[in-house]
């Protein structure tokens, strides 16, 4: 894989020409909606084929993988347009590209019920796991409903195991530090909850549950540590598992709602595995900056590695980026979430340049509406590349997408060339 920063007045049929690809397959790994016009700075993945295969009539996706040995997921995973099952005749396929994978990762995305189909079928063949957000609870223990059932049978169809979420969202759908305490604090409503946890994934097919606490007051602490523990020696005697989100700690005794129950240490020593969720730096009401700055993300991971085993840990990587108004005024300015194709394309609109922070890893660019300055921070494949390759540098388990609600066929584009995706 090749990334190209796209210069002054460079062409997409100039670039496709130079690197020896088409323009289509640029068109399509990039999410290029425009080829006849491009943003300075704007990164390009870049995947050069080393065997390709012309589709003939009656072709089918098992049939040719059958003649060309290679296995249908992959030739899904080089050439995206076949999620949807359609094969052209005359049309040609990429069987493989320039370079080795990088090293192996599970991957897991994260999605609500109502995600578009599309978007979803483009990323599922490069996930282990999909996670759907979620279910919440009563205050009597019983579980909140979510339709999940259509999500449960596309993740198969793809090889894909869906994982079960349980969160504090209440019936209105808000989060409630107040649920999860009335909970922690009652054995009766807690016994209650986690039976009902059970059955729900056996009858949905879960292979496991994500545990999503945030904000948990610090005198229960204990009592989360525990239910944790309870819940995992029940899942995992029906042979399934527990995942643990976890706030993005630099120290054990970090202060702060969001981090003081959350102890590093006890809770991966019991979870099956644990997010750390190295994003948001930038952030909503926040000064504008990288949502994932990979010094940041660098600090937490080097801290996370001294309490947990390495094998037990997902990086969170971030699929959106934000536009904050300037100048920024601390508890006045609220920034706006974007996806990261968004981003590109507003640059593109308003002839801005992409610019790139080297400590961050991450690009950004500024913008006016005619009436104030705005900067944008997004991921990229400079980002996201540089992301994936600090998870191999710490030998981590793997990576998890929060969230993969929004299309960002670039981001696929860089798994596809520098990971080995672990398939359940």
């Amino acid at each position: 894989m090749i990334i190209h920063v796209v210069s002054a007045g460079q062409t997409l049929s100039g670039i496709a020409a130079a690197y020896g690809v088409s323009v289509a397959r640029l068109v399509s790994d990039n999410g290029i909606l425009d080829p006849n016009t491009l943003v300075e700075g704007q990164a390009l993945v870049i995947q050069r084929p080393t065997a390709t295969y012309t589709v003939r009539p009656g072709d089918t996706l098992g049939s040719i993988a059958a003649t060309t040995g290679v296995p249908a997921l992959t030739l899904v995973q080089n050439n995206p347009a076949l999620v949807s099952g359609r094969l052209v005749a005359g049309e040609t396929l990429a069987l493989a590209f320039e370079g080795e994978k990088e090293g192996t990762l599970a991957l897991t995305g994260y999605a609500y019920p109502f995600i578009d189909r599309e978007v979803l079928a483009h990323a599922l063949p490069y996930l282990t796991y999909l996670t759907i957000f979620g279910y919440g609870f009563t205050t009597e223990g019983d579980l909140i409903p979510v339709d999940d059932d259509a999500l449960i049978t596309i993740a198969r169809r793809f090889g894909v195991g869906p994982v079960m979420l349980l969160s504090t969202v209440t019936e209105s759908g808000t989060f409630s530090t107040e649920r999860a305490s009335l909970m922690l604090r009652n054995s009766a409503v807690q016994a209650r909850l986690i039976e009902q946890i059970v059955a729900k994934m056996r009858e949905k097919g879960y292979v496991g549950l994500d545990i999503d606490f945030e904000f948990i007051e610090p005198d229960l602490r204990e009592a989360y540590f525990n239910f944790i523990e309870q819940m995992t020696l029940r899942l995992n005697a029906e042979g399934w598992f527990t995942n643990v989100d976890l706030a993005p700690k630099t120290s054990a005794n970090q202060p702060g709602l969001l981090y003081e129950a959350h102890n590093y240490a006890r809770i991966g020593a019991v979870a099956n595995t644990v997010l750390i969720m190295t994003y948001e730096w930038g952030y909503t009401y926040g000064p504008p900056m990288a949502v994932a700055p990979l010094n940041n993300v660098d600090r937490v991971l080097t801290y996370a590695l001294t309490e947990i085993p390495r094998e037990k840990i997902l990086m969170g990587i971030p699929n959106y980026g934000y536009d904050w108004p300037l100048p920024y005024e601390r508890g006045v300015t609220k920034a706006v979430t974007m996806g990261n194709l968004e981003a590109v394309r507003l640059a593109q609109r308003e002839r801005s340049t992409i610019l790139f922070d080297e400590t961050a890893q991450s690009p950004y660019f500024y913008y006016n509406d005619g009436s104030r300055d705005h900067v944008v921070w997004f991921e990229d494949a400079r980002s996201i590349a540089a992301k994936l390759r600090l998870a191999f540098q710490k030998q981590l388990r793997g990576a998890s997408y929060w969230n993969i609600m929004r299309a960002f066929p670039q981001n696929w584009a860089v798994v596809n060339s520098l990971v080995s995706v672990v398939r359940i």
